[in-house]
């Protein structure tokens, strides 16, 4: 699939827009009817801030990361993400995400916005390798960029699209949700197992042993001498 620009073909993002407003009806929703964050999402969301794996973020870690994303992002920001706190842990994240109560944003749509920087609806080849290079992923080639790029082309017009982001991050919730479903499964099974195999046990143990020997009456004591 041959790769093509699309510099020249700007067009606005319709698919999460009506108007100057967010078309929210694929947002989902917590029960405060703020946007829904999972613990795994939380989890992993943690995982890629706390970069050197010491159960803390710290403002050097949200600055690294983020710095990917976004080059020119005031410093005001950043002590806002950070609650101004020096720094997080996955229980302060959880309490400031869990139950929030924002409303009028899509997550989604904001987070395809770093990929296409130019509005054209589409994710732009150049930053997608840019960003892949920052985070560390070494070079990418353009037969590397060519895969990412078809992974995340769901229609197959060979570009992502917002709705192919959408749909591929849905794909990954699936497969999470699915193999926590295996996992679950395979712990059940095993757990049946291990009980049937108790069960045998002490079946073979009661069965091998037989009746116990009927035990003669004990002797009385001797009276003790005076």
């Amino acid at each position: 699939m041959a790769l093509s620009s699309t510099k020249d073909k700007k067009r606005p993002l319709q698919s999460h827009r009506k108007g100057d407003k967010y078309d929210l009806s694929s947002v989902p929703k917590n029960e405060k009817g703020g946007v829904l964050v999972t613990d795994d999402e939380l989890a992993a969301a943690f995982e890629f801030f706390d970069m050197d794996g010491s159960g803390k973020i710290t403002m050097t870690n949200l600055r690294k990361r983020l710095g990917v994303f976004y080059k020119n992002m005031p410093a005001k920001d950043y002590r806002f993400l950070m609650n101004n706190k020096p720094e997080l842990t996955l229980q302060d994240l959880r309490e400031l995400l869990l139950d929030n109560e924002v409303t009028n944003f899509d997550p989604v749509a904001e987070a395809f916005k770093v990929y296409d920087p130019e509005g054209t609806g589409f994710v732009d080849h150049k930053v997608l390798r840019d960003m892949f290079q920052n985070l560390g992923f070494g070079e990418v080639t353009d037969e590397d960029l060519q895969i990412l790029v078809e992974t995340g082309d769901v229609d197959q017009d060979g570009k992502i699209s917002l709705s192919d982001f959408r749909n591929m991050l849905d794909f990954n919730r699936a497969q999470v949700a699915a193999q926590e479903a295996a996992d679950l499964e395979r712990e059940q099974q095993e757990a049946e197992r291990e009980a049937l195999r108790e069960a045998q046990k002490a079946q073979a143990g009661e069965g091998g042993e037989g009746p116990a020997e009927p035990t003669e009456p004990a002797e009385p004591a001797e009276p003790a001498e005076e």
